[in-house]
């Protein structure tokens, strides 16, 4: 299913997972992505093309699809069925979405599942790792809208050794869109700390300074404190977050890892990174800062890594920007 739908690289899998059954974990922080050939192949239709698919139903519950007699359609498109009062939604942004997708094959025409059965709608980050016919179609929606799209073989690049897929049928219902992430933690000082742990926050965008070389020894368990205190959402288990980081090991003040060096948030689903990371961030408020002393068994534990050698703890000190 992952392969079928590799055309949404931007769509979380999980409604996809419900509807077809897992095929075993990506790499931490990482997502099923299209290439960036694959985006650049699907070419743009004109508005309103017609595939021949009808849709029925209220925007706001599961549509009816019904499909044209014959072969499926072999070029992409996307048809605005309706329009939508609120909003518009441009490129970049982050769209929240009920969908439903179909396997247009010409036979049973099944669909492959829908959001409207799981409860959970998807948000989709409109940008170019989408194909080019999504890209122009979500622009031409607005916040209560729905959108129907067509997704034949001429919108991913083809490798000579995998089969093509049936044609996708995508209809979507735009709930809204996910606000930006913030710059930084914003929120009250607690004045929490870690003892052998420093950290100093400059305050405005700047980078907090981490220092653990300490005499101290690290507890045995995990340890969060926050730092300051967010007043978002809090982070749930199921998101995908939004965060920047510093990691360093515990006594020795040996850096392995920094988003804020590399001048970039990283992005990831929670579940998909160190045990850790998913028990320290768990109901961590959107616009906290928290430091973590994490134990090797919650870490990498005896595999040493790059930069961080067998069975160390590991310190992070983390904003969290956004809760997706």
């Amino acid at each position: 299913m992952r392969r079928a739908l590799a055309v949404l690289a931007a769509v979380p899998l999980t409604l996809f997972a419900a509807a077809c059954g897992s095929d075993g974990g990506a790499n931490p922080g990482t997502a099923a992505s299209a290439t960036t050939s694959a985006s650049a192949s699907a070419s743009a239709p004109a508005p309103g093309a017609p595939s021949g698919v009808k849709v029925a139903g209220n925007v706001g519950a599961k549509p009816t699809v019904t499909f044209p007699s014959g072969s499926p359609a072999t070029k992409s498109s996307y048809e605005v069925i309706q329009a939508g009062d609120g909003d518009g939604v441009k490129a970049g942004d982050r769209v929240i979405v009920n969908l439903t997708v179909y396997n247009w094959d010409g036979k049973g025409n099944a669909v492959q599942g829908s959001s409207y059965d799981t409860k959970a709608p998807e948000t989709i980050a409109v940008n170019e790792q989408l194909p080019q016919v999504l890209q122009e179609g979500f622009t031409k929606v607005k916040h209560g809208g729905r959108l129907l799209a067509v997704l034949a073989n001429d919108s991913v690049a083809q490798q000579q050794t995998t089969p093509a897929e049936p044609t996708k049928v995508f209809v979507f219902d735009v709930v809204g869109t996910q606000p930006a992430a913030l710059k930084a933690a914003t929120g009250k000082e607690t004045g929490e700390s870690i003892k052998g742990v420093e950290v100093v926050s400059p305050g405005g965008e700047k980078a907090p300074t981490l220092t653990t070389k300490t005499s101290e020894k690290p507890s045995k368990d995990l340890v969060v404190k926050t730092l300051i205190q967010g007043t978002g959402a809090k982070a749930k288990a199921s998101q995908t977050l939004v965060v920047h980081y510093t990691g360093k090991i515990w006594g020795t003040d040996q850096q392995f890892d920094s988003s804020w060096e590399r001048g970039q948030p990283a992005e990831f689903p929670l579940a998909q990174v160190i045990q850790g990371w998913q028990k320290g961030l768990d109901g961590v408020p959107v616009g906290s800062r928290v430091v973590m002393s994490i134990p090797p068994d919650l870490g990498y534990g005896a595999q040493a890594q790059q930069g961080i050698p067998a069975n160390s703890t590991l310190v992070f000190v983390v904003d969290v920007l956004a809760a997706y």
